[in-house]
């Protein structure tokens, strides 16, 4: 059930109008009304709104039994260090497609008295994502589009592998807040491109992120992060069907190449965790009544 203080964050999509809440439901003055789903998330994608692709329900489980698994604990420690350092005790932190909201929730163990919201277009996703913490709150939206959130109330905005829309980011955070963007380096995988339909890694992606950024945001600093990961054969099609490679591979294809390898599989993991800080400018415009 969303928390009071998550009603002072979000707004209404259509409006855009404050939200209160009403039974079961969210609704601003102009009475548009947002159902709360009965597993805590609520949904704000309406119509035209809906996002055109979203993580499928055999995805988001992949998703959360390598992430159960411990295999990116390092990465969710990375974040959750910086966080301590970039944000205070008592922040509002945004996802910008939080998934099953595993990040998030490390984020905020590391800040004791922050809320967090994680927006993400896929169902099962939010499902996960509204359970992942005990102050951490999901609503459903599509972050390519405006977000239904009021401009200045975000002390960090996380980006862990999800779409990164540079005007909205700055739009919703504080003149003092921080932006935390993860991808993936060219070594990332590397082992199981070839073989499993995983898709390459741009080697000038990271540079790219930084020009589709720089209008909004100054780069800080960033940490690359990388270490081995001993995976069974079934952790490794898990971790093939939780990214997009899913949507053009067969399982039972996957899962019989596999087999046939030798266990323990060893796997590089590659990540650069990247800060920025926004730039004073005029991208503040008002999002809220």
């Amino acid at each position: 059930m969303p928390s009071d203080r998550l009603l002072s964050v979000l707004t209404c999509p259509l409006c855009p109008a404050g939200l209160h809440r009403t039974g079961g439901a969210l609704r601003c003055a102009g009475r548009h009304t947002f159902d709360i789903a009965r597993h805590g998330y609520v949904s704000l994608l309406t119509g035209h709104r809906r996002a055109p692709s979203a993580d499928s329900a055999e995805m988001v489980r992949s998703r959360a039994a390598f992430l159960g698994a411990g295999h990116y604990d390092p990465l969710a420690r990375t974040l959750a260090g910086l966080a301590t350092e970039l944000a205070p005790p008592d922040a509002t932190v945004l996802d910008a497609g939080a998934g099953t909201g595993h990040y998030l929730a490390a984020v905020l163990d590391a800040l004791p008295r922050a809320l967090g919201l994680g927006l993400d277009s896929s169902v099962p996703a939010l499902r996960a994502a509204a359970r992942a913490h005990a102050r951490a709150e999901a609503a459903g939206w599509d972050v390519w589009q405006p977000w239904p959130v009021r401009t200045g109330c975000a002390d960090l905005v996380l980006n862990v592998f999800a779409p990164r829309n540079g005007p909205e980011f700055h739009r919703v955070l504080t003149p003092s807040g921080a932006l935390l963007v993860v991808t993936p380096t060219a070594r990332h995988l590397r082992e199981l491109r070839a073989s499993t339909g995983l898709l390459a890694v741009d080697p000038g992606k990271e540079e790219r992120l930084r020009r589709t950024l720089a209008e909004h945001f100054r780069h800080e600093r960033a940490e690359t992060l990388e270490y081995p990961m001993s995976l069974t054969a079934g952790e490794v099609t898990g971790l093939v069907t939780m990214s997009p490679a899913a949507r053009h591979v067969d399982p039972a294809a996957l899962r019989g190449r596999v087999a046939q390898w030798a266990a323990p599989v060893r796997v590089t993991a590659s990540f650069v965790v990247s800060v920025y800080r926004p730039r004073r400018g005029p991208d503040r415009r008002p999002r809220a009544a």
